[in-house]
């Protein structure tokens, strides 16, 4: 069986999550192939969508950016079907179908020859234009008047939000598809959504528990410098200012801690863009820049005690699962799929969406609490291998494939 995966890349959460699922499914016995808008990874394994009609493309991009509208003017999107890897597929699966390299009005000509999955890996595909809404439901009746223009993917002209939910609910009612869900939370909203007319599945993303596994922490708190006394709270993200996963509310929680606490703690971060979030900490940092690495982060989440994670809104955060998989810890908020993973008393603390207090609160009693956090660490671990690991997931997507098939 062939399985062909579109995404506009295989780096950020989306990318490293479909391309950890394409590793399990050849480890399956399945063959599995990349189309990318972008290839950061050189692999035979993996082609990029071919450029067409780019001067024409640009022209309408001016045009359909002054009317809000996102991705439209893409028209390579409908020479996929030229593609060697698109003709040779048994099976399509999409992934997400964002970030300036797909037209989403060709989802109908792709599917009519070809079963395919839709994996969502955030809301974009039922709204009017945002990944995430928060706490606007105006996806649910067709949009128009978006109280959130800037939310990426951002419009800054006209607001034709309804337009484009009515676009994606036309092009979904002459297409063949089925939905693939990683949250009980993103399973509900897709259930109440345009997608309703389609098979909805609930299929975690998967964990590769053996390249993410609990290390020793006094080797690993050595191995990045970090005196074996000191007691850490990691922090990562691929963009740590990016508004969305928090790091502004991170900052207050920690300036509450108190300072005896504060004293004995280290703060450890991964990810981009570290510096100014952390200029007026008033406790010791370490930031390890950009990581790429499973090894790597295995050290990083080994050598913390606690995995802090203010996230805004989220899905099913990949950090979160590397986090438990490593047997460390977790302090986020409750919002969007997290909860699926940060279970209170068992895996984590779990605040209310954006009460610093109470993060706060949940630091601070995880970090006195050294009993409970071992035991929390044996949950997190004996979790990720019974519910998320990369072999369970490969099981249950091949099974969805077959079914079309068989």
């Amino acid at each position: 069986m062939k399985v062909l995966h579109i995404n506009s890349d295989i780096i950020g959460g989306a990318g490293i999550a479909s391309y950890r699922l394409h590793q399990g499914l050849l480890k399956h016995g399945i063959d599995s192939k990349f189309l990318v808008g972008n290839a950061s990874n050189c692999d035979d394994r993996i082609s990029i969508i071919p450029s067409k009609f780019v001067a024409i493309s640009k022209k309408l991009n001016h045009f359909n950016a002054r009317l809000g509208l996102n991705y439209i003017h893409l028209l390579n999107t409908f020479n996929i079907t030229k593609c060697k890897s698109y003709q040779e597929a048994d099976v399509l699966n999409f992934h997400n179908l964002h970030g300036g390299y797909f037209n989403y009005l060709a989802i109908s000509k792709l599917t009519q020859d070809k079963p395919s999955v839709f994996t969502l890996h955030d809301m974009w595909s039922f709204t009017g234009h945002c990944a995430y809404s928060y706490d606007c439901d105006r996806w649910e009746i067709g949009c128009g008047k978006c109280p959130y223009p800037s939310n990426y993917p951002a419009f800054y002209h006209r607001d034709n939000t309804r337009i484009e939910w009515k676009l994606k609910d036309w092009i979904y009612s002459k297409s063949n598809l089925s939905i693939v869900t990683l949250s009980s939370w993103l399973t509900e909203k897709a259930k109440s959504s345009m997608l309703k007319r389609f098979p909805i599945h609930h299929i975690p993303n998967g964990i590769d528990t053996n390249a993410f596994k609990p290390l020793d922490p006094t080797e690993c708190k050595k191995n990045l410098n970090i005196p074996t006394n000191k007691k850490v709270l990691l922090f990562a993200a691929a963009s740590l200012q990016d508004s969305r996963k928090g790091g502004d509310l991170l900052i207050k929680a920690l300036k509450k801690l108190p300072s005896s606490l504060k004293a004995e703690t280290i703060l450890l971060t991964f990810g981009y863009e570290c510096a100014e979030i952390l200029s007026d900490l008033d406790m010791q940092t370490i930031s390890l820049g950009y990581i790429n690495s499973d090894f790597l982060k295995s050290i990083a989440f080994s050598a913390s005690d606690l995995f802090v994670f203010p996230t805004r809104a989220d899905n099913l955060p990949l950090v979160l699962q590397e986090s438990m998989s490593c047997g460390t810890p977790m302090v986020s908020f409750h919002v969007g799929g997290v909860p699926d993973l940060v279970r209170p008393n068992v895996t984590g603390y779990l605040a209310q969406a954006e009460d610093i207090d109470d993060f706060c609160k949940g630091i601070i009693m995880l970090l006195e609490d050294e009993q409970l956090r071992l035991q929390m660490s044996k949950n997190c671990r004996s979790i990720a291998i019974a519910e998320y690991s990369i072999e369970k997931q490969a099981e249950k997507y091949t099974g969805l494939y077959e079914s079309f098939l068989f």
